[in-house]
């Protein structure tokens, strides 16, 4: 069955969005991962239309980039000074080619739920009824504040009545009284036949309280002309929901969240130990049984492979995770963690990190820029920036590669199976060859040749008597001189004939 798709998709995204209480342009805040005019402009891209057009006005330097980054072949329409939605489709049609026909959609940039299934199926009802106009729908419980669809005798679409004027009309006993009874509500969202459209709208005034522009009043030009309006009912209000300031924009990340954890679970196999504290960007993919344990974070373009354990306290952002990795309580931005390798707890991976299959990186250890080799192990206390360390190679406990001189970042390579003893500073750029060994406590400032032991540092001095003088009447030296008087005392008995 052949799929009925829009000649052109118009999003609104012209707003000031005052109510937001916010120096950022509405259609810029974000949920999941995305611009609220990011999942707008993915839901209308989806349909696969001939044509995109996105009107924008406030904050127009902001907004238009982040559009033609995320559909580079939209059409950008400027709203002139006339406002209203209807003066703003209006601009993005005067965008779209003259000669266009067929089924034009408009839709808004602060609906992020709305998918591109809800869009086709609004065309594909739209055009099989032969309709001018077609509304989409939904039923609500409490439809306050909402505009009532107010059908005909024919039980098309009549009119729509805003809340305040259905108030109104029921004080008055006028031809609408009854419509506040009314549970079915407009959701601004339409498809329209394009010249209806187009000759409407060149028929709509200003003439109203607001001065503005309004879309509703091309239906009733189209019903007056003779053309058919009805709607399309779903079920699913969240997808006709707009964001109109932070609480809702809050509502509708949790609501986005929940919709993309029960998708990882049902489709992708991944086992989420609690929803409840567990947040996931739009984009993120999670392989088969892996688990994802509480209070975590996976934003942007991460991807976990399958079998692998995330968490808990856990934010991985732009990172990639292979299969039967572990990684716990641990911060990563653009890093990638190879197949089997363990991280954590307490670790910091900045950019540049990558950590080979079954390699380690342990508890409180910073990486950046640095290449760990398979089988290759950071386990603890480390820092390790500007580094490749080679497979099977041991970094030990409290190592600082030293890559920084105040004016330039410099490299250390380590080679393979290379051991590099607690609490050394190599002080790049340096080489530390496959097969060698540096001890303890070492600063290393000249590169280590293969099957070498580098030993940097000053030979052992015992002072005798230095606390009797240097720190006399302290409790330090009263434990010397008790331990002191118990070894001679200890001396002077095993010299004692039997």
């Amino acid at each position: 069955m052949s799929v009925s798709r829009p000649a052109a998709v118009i999003v609104l995204a012209a707003g000031d969005g005052t109510r937001m209480k916010s120096d950022l342009n509405k259609m810029l805040h974000t949920i999941g991962g995305r611009t609220l005019v990011a999942h707008a402009l993915l839901a209308a891209a989806g349909t696969q239309a001939a044509h995109l057009a996105v009107t924008v006005r406030a904050q127009r330097e902001r907004v238009a980039p982040q559009v033609a980054q995320i559909v580079p072949e939209a059409v950008i329409a400027d709203q002139d000074e006339v406002k209203g939605t209807g003066r703003a489709a209006e601009c993005a049609l005067d965008a779209l080619p003259p000669d266009l026909s067929g089924t034009v959609l408009v839709t808004y940039g602060d609906t992020p739920l709305l998918t591109s299934e809800t869009l086709l199926d609004l065309t594909r009802i739209h055009e099989s009824a032969g309709n001018a106009v077609t509304v989409l729908t939904a039923h609500l419980e409490d439809p306050t504040g909402y505009g009532r669809i107010f059908r005909g005798p024919d039980g098309t679409v009549h009119a729509i009545i805003e809340h305040k004027d259905a108030v109104k009309a029921r004080d008055e006993g006028s031809e609408f009284q009854h419509a506040l009874e009314i549970g079915e509500i407009n959701s601004g969202i339409y498809a329209f036949d394009v010249e209806v459209l187009r000759t409407s709208l060149a028929k709509v005034t200003t003439d109203n309280a607001q001065g503005e522009k309004y879309l509703t009043d091309v239906l009733a030009i189209a019903r007056d002309g003779g053309g058919r309006v009805d709607s399309h009912s779903i079920e699913d209000v969240w997808q006709i929901e707009g964001v109109n300031d932070k609480v809702q924009l809050a509502r509708m990340g949790k609501e986005l969240n929940r919709r993309t954890l029960d998708r990882l679970m049902r489709e992708s196999g991944a086992i989420v130990v609690d929803p409840d504290t567990t947040w996931v960007d739009a984009e993120v993919t999670v392989g088969r049984d892996t688990v994802l344990e509480p209070n975590i974070q996976l934003k942007g373009a991460t991807s976990i492979g399958a079998g692998a354990t995330i968490g808990p306290d856990t934010t991985l952002t732009d990172t990639e995770v292979g299969d039967g990795a572990s990684v716990v309580r641990t911060q990563a931005h653009l890093a990638v963690i190879g197949p089997e390798a363990t991280v954590g707890p307490f670790s910091y991976l900045r950019p540049g990190t990558t950590l080979g299959a079954k390699g380690k990186i342990g508890g409180f250890v910073e990486t950046k820029n640095a290449d760990i080799g398979a089988g290759a192990k950071v386990p603890h206390l480390t820092y390790a920036g500007d580094a490749t360390i080679g497979e099977g190679a041991n970094i030990g406990a409290g190592t600082i590669f030293a890559n920084y001189d105040g004016v330039a970042k410099h490299h250390t390579n380590v080679g393979k199976h290379a051991f590099i003893g607690s609490n050394s500073v190599i002080i790049a750029p340096r080489t530390i060859a496959d097969g060698s060994y540096v001890g303890a406590g070492s600063a290393i400032e000249v590169d280590v040749k293969p099957g070498q032991i580098a030993v940097a540092r000053g030979r052992q001095r015992n002072i005798d008597g230095w606390v009797a003088r240097r720190r006399q009447g302290t409790k330090t030296h009263e434990a010397a001189e008790a331990a002191l008087a118990q070894d001679q005392d200890t001396s002077e008995g095993e010299g004692t004939p039997a």
